[in-house]
């Protein structure tokens, strides 16, 4: 089984662990709760619901599509859960766009470099909003105070991660205002 694989199935298992929910809203809780620190395919969230319930790590009641059954754990689902998350972790290499372009900033021009640092810087306050508003809806969610601590603890290493974005890019935007013309491309100054 790939590494991929066992990375969804351990978001979906680590999903149901909380509560048992619909498909819809186990692809909406790994969007909206683990989508600031995990990412996954909406398209692999269906077929890993069916594979967990062919396997009998989950059990499905109501319904008869994935979207409208509710989905819970079962004894071998929570020991399949605790096993995923006994294995290494499996780190991803980075992929950043904005610092990609950056790196080849020489072309990309100083007003493009500005370009990327400022949304940079934008998209690391609003990520900051957004982590706030996480942690009040979390501290107010009094069903799952056991696992609280432990969701503070994701939310807070996505506060500092963006917190230490808008410091680097400002300071960035600061080292960018100093450069010479000369360290750009010729073409991008006359541009």
């Amino acid at each position: 089984m790939s590494g991929r694989i066992r990375q969804t199935e351990l978001a979906v298992l680590g999903a149901l662990s909380v509560e048992p929910a619909t498909g819809y809203a186990v692809r909406e809780a790994i969007r909206d709760v683990l989508g600031h620190f995990w990412s996954e395919s909406f398209g692999q969230i269906y077929p890993t619901l069916s594979e967990l319930e062919r396997q009998g790590h989950i059990q499905r009641s109501g319904g008869t599509r994935a979207g409208s059954s509710v989905f819970a754990l079962t004894e071998s689902g929570m020991t399949r859960f605790r096993e995923l998350l006994g294995e290494p972790v499996q780190t991803a290499l980075p992929r950043n766009g904005a610092l990609l372009r950056l790196f080849f900033g020489r072309t990309v021009g100083r007003e493009g470099c500005r370009e990327l640092l400022l949304g940079a810087l934008s998209d690391a306050e609003r990520r900051l909003v957004e982590f706030e508003a996480v942690a009040r809806e979390m501290s107010a969610d009094e069903a799952h105070a056991p696992d609280l601590p432990f969701w503070q603890l994701t939310v807070s290493a996505g506060q500092h991660t963006a917190r230490a974005t808008a410091a680097w890019a400002t300071q960035a935007l600061a080292a960018l205002d100093v450069l010479p013309a000369s360290a750009f491309t010729e073409q991008e100054e006359r541009a």
